[in-house]
């Protein structure tokens, strides 16, 4: 098929999907040819093709044959996504369709923002459904299990490259404003086709996108518009609690603000939210529990492996106070007899990741207990995942795994497909495999494997892993010594 035909295929999709207009044909036919390094063009007849992700191979394999572009992963990613910007309507023209859908409701602008920003090839889905997800039945609810594949692995070539690439500052982290239609460089995404919302939170200027990578439905990322480092205080629930009356159908929650317990991201302030059910939002209330002065909120705690404080109510601001009185009782609370400490060699160990949603009228807000205390035992943190389960995920517990979805490494997929195997065929576990050797030896002792079931087993004992990750991850653990524990920093809330 001619390379014309791949051109002019990409020019209709960007028509029929709205990012483009009948009269804007000729232009973004010059633009792509361009980008393609090519100065002759002739239309051509043959059927046109409608899936983006035929479109793209070909042009980029085009691309490297012709020397226009590097045939290795990141050069390839950029050169696509330089193609897509070049078809995504400018930043002024998406702000005010989002706008105007707005005020229908927050859900059609959420609706139409999100199938844009898929659109755009800016979310890239057919990597996306390639993603592993399954669920798990704990004692704690379902829970969500996932091996994202969607950021692919960088390859040699990739890897030498990004390391002989100039250093840059600009911008200066993935989440800033500067990213919106930056061209991206070896060790930096491109960003051309990405369009940023405007919005105000708490009186002061934020941003919403949603995440390249979406670990579940209509995965948001909010953002300070200026690039100040992570902080859990006051303001920290307010912007919160400011967002879902923005957007009620929307869940938001912040990651922790200290390493081991947080995010990947602490430099830059942000969010993540979204338009998904997981597992926490949905666990009972185990104990109901009172606040001085607070008898107008609904507080208990949760029913989860981790250490959950749930607060409800009509008034944003009533919640607002109490997570702040919570909070700072939490940063300077030790219980030795709990292995808690709110500080060693004055390092702080408490914090708090919060999660916000709508309940009707109602208010929630959900206060994860949190502590990064590391000890000889446990050098990469007391309450982060033990080492006998490294084998399956050794990464923090961020907000999003916090809630009840597992984001596993990408080389599972392949390694438990791969055990299966072994399994089957009473072959050694060597190599990558041998890491695995304890925890199959455990499940053997417990089930019997064939050929029909040794994936289910395997992918079912991987969901029974991460359940007990978060138990490892609970400052409080889920028994009689623990809810006494956790009710004695109540009392010293209401002290």
């Amino acid at each position: 098929m001619k390379i014309e035909t791949y051109i002019d295929s990409l020019v209709s999709y960007a028509m029929n999907k709205g990012l483009a207009m009948p009269e804007d044909h000729m232009v973004l036919t010059n633009r792509i040819l361009e980008i393609m390094g090519m100065d002759a063009y002739e239309p051509c007849d043959e059927p046109q093709i409608e899936d983006l992700e035929e479109i793209l191979k070909n042009l980029l394999d085009y691309a490297c044959q012709t020397g226009v572009c590097e045939d290795n992963i990141v050069s390839r990613d950029l050169f696509d996504t330089k193609l897509m910007g070049a078809l995504t309507p400018m930043p002024r023209e998406v702000i005010a369709i989002f706008n105007t859908l707005y005020e229908q409701s927050p859900e059609a602008a959420t609706d139409w923002y999100y199938q844009f920003s898929c659109d755009t090839d800016y979310i890239r889905r057919y990597r996306i459904a390639k993603d592993m997800r399954w669920k798990y039945d704990s004692n704690y609810g379902q829970i969500d299990i996932t091996i994202n594949l969607s950021k692919p692995e960088k390859d040699p070539k990739a890897i030498a490259a990004a390391k002989n690439a100039p250093q840059s500052s600009y911008p200066k982290c993935q989440l800033c404003t500067e990213n919106e239609g930056y061209a991206g460089r070896m060790n930096h995404p491109a960003r051309q086709n990405h369009r940023i919302i405007p919005i105000t939170v708490a009186d002061s200027p934020w941003c919403l996108q949603y995440s390249p990578y979406v670990y579940y439905n209509e995965h948001c990322i909010v953002f300070n518009s200026q690039h100040i480092p992570m902080k859990i205080d006051r303001s920290a629930f307010k912007k919160l609690l400011d967002f879902v009356t923005l957007f009620p159908h929307y869940f938001v929650g912040s990651n922790a603000d200290l390493p081991i317990v947080g995010g990947s991201i602490l430099s830059h302030e942000h969010f993540q939210g979204g338009h998904y059910t997981f597992a926490m939002e949905t666990a009972p209330v185990e104990k109901a529990i009172a606040f001085n002065g607070y008898e107008d909120i609904t507080a208990g705690i949760v029913k989860w492996p981790m250490s959950v404080i749930r607060l409800r109510g009509a008034d944003p601001d009533r919640l607002v106070d109490l997570a702040d009185k919570i909070l700072i009782a939490w940063r300077g609370y030790t219980d030795e007899a709990a292995l808690i400490l709110a500080e060693t060699d004055g390092e702080p160990h408490n914090t708090i990741t919060p999660i916000a949603r709508r309940r009707g009228e109602d208010y929630e807000l959900d206060l994860v207990l949190r502590n990064n205390l590391t000890t000889e035992e446990h050098p990469l943190g007391v309450y982060h995942p033990h080492a006998d389960k490294h084998n399956i995920k050794k990464e923090n517990i961020g907000l999003i795994e916090v809630m009840g979805l597992a984001v596993l490494p990408s080389r599972l997929k392949k390694e438990l497909y791969d055990l299966a195997d072994a399994i089957v065929a009473n072959a050694p576990l060597t190599g990558e495999l041998e890491k695995h050797i304890t925890w199959v030896d455990g499940i053997k002792s417990r089930r019997a494997f064939t050929k029909d079931n040794a994936l289910d087993i395997l992918l079912e004992e991987t969901g029974k892993v991460f359940a007990a990750v978060l138990e490892d991850a609970g400052v409080y653990k889920c028994n009689d010594e623990g809810r006494a524990a956790f009710l004695r920093f109540v009392d010293f809330v209401n002290a």
